[in-house]
């Protein structure tokens, strides 16, 4: 894709100094710029580079004034790193913009969809399944019967959706991701062996939801589990069966949230964290990376450590962790004065 200064001008509203006409197709780092590229300056310390860069069109602040001569044709804005940021989203909007059905491809007869839909080749859509507006499928995706996609959804290429799987607008399932596989139920018979215990729940995602790349949300036992509006999971998440976790809840990569459990609104997860089942997780939670929750958490509570406990303590407490061969030290020490002295 191709565009103008002036294209550009127009969509940032924006004031040109240099040539209207110059084009770019391509974005890139100051530092990195070449021509035909879109770069943007933002952070002072990088305005040597604004006179050694050879990217097309370079984004600024208004009150940048030049000290040097310029190659570079400037569009003047309010603020260039949130200009520049919505050129991104603007730009994938456009990339992305694709309608159509491609072949091969299997629709099932008893599926409707809405306006605007884009089918890639390979993609499966089962029985009964309803897409609404806009909503793109990648290649080599699947869609299980009885499923729902709501408008402006996108599910990307090797996405796989089980049957029964709701899924609201607005929200993006990147590739990789199973939506709806059988959650972890096993119970043990009289010899000790376990039997599976059947799953016949449903996922539900409710509006504005992202799903990052090969993260497992399990569909319940029985009713739901829930993601609710607003959520944001990173790649390689695994959210076991019943879980349900409330609006505008960020979780970072490979954590792992057990059956059953309900995590509240606002809060937010590191890396790597464990939640253990059947707890209640309570709103405005902020949880360190690669911490370990075991017991109910209070609203606004902070969480540090395996088992996690209030992060403030365990600031603390690690200050003498650290120093514990240095205290065992002077704790003989002392035993062996008292010892003498006896």
């Amino acid at each position: 894709m191709e565009f103008t200064a002036e294209q550009i001008a127009g969509i940032l509203e924006g004031e040109i100094q240099g040539n209207p006409e110059a084009k770019v197709s391509k974005l890139a780092k100051i530092e990195e710029g070449e021509k035909g590229a879109l770069t943007f300056l933002a952070n002072p310390k990088y305005t040597p580079h604004i006179y050694k860069t050879k990217a097309t069109i370079t984004i600024v602040n208004k009150d940048f004034e030049p000290e040097n001569e310029l190659s570079t044709t400037l569009i003047k804005v309010d603020d260039a790193y949130k200009s520049f940021s919505k050129l991104l989203a603007y730009y994938n909007e456009v990339k992305n913009n694709k309608v159509g059905v491609e072949l091969p491809s299997f629709i099932s007869e008893t599926s409707t969809h809405g306006e605007n839909v884009y089918l890639g080749a390979f993609s499966y859509i089962g029985e009964n399944v309803i897409l609404g507006d806009n909503v793109k499928i990648y290649p080599h995706a699947y869609i299980g019967d009885n499923s729902k996609v709501g408008n402006n959804t996108t599910i990307f290429s090797g996405a796989k959706l089980y049957s029964e799987t709701v899924i609201g607008n607005n929200c993006t399932i990147n590739s990789g991701a199973i939506i709806g596989a059988d959650g972890f139920g096993y119970a043990p018979d009289e010899n000790g062996e376990f039997q599976k215990v059947p799953q016949i729940g449903n996922v539900i995602i409710e509006d504005n939801v992202d799903i990052g790349a090969a993260a497992t949300i399990d569909r319940a036992t029985l009713g739901s589990t829930i993601i609710r509006k607003g959520v944001k999971i990173d790649n390689q998440v695994q959210i076991a069966h019943n879980v349900e976790i409330d609006q505008h809840t960020v979780i970072a990569a490979q954590t792992g949230i057990a059956g059953s459990t309900k995590i509240g609104k606002y809060c937010m997860f590191g890396g790597q964290v464990g939640v253990a089942g059947h707890l209640t997780i309570g709103n405005h939670i902020k949880v360190q990376a690669q911490a370990g929750i075991g017991h109910r958490v209070k609203d606004g509570e902070r969480l540090y450590g395996s088992p996690a406990i209030d992060y403030s303590n365990y600031v603390k407490s690690y200050v003498h962790f650290k120093n514990l061969p240095k205290l065992v030290s002077q704790l003989n020490k002392l035993e062996k004065k008292i010892n003498n002295n006896e």
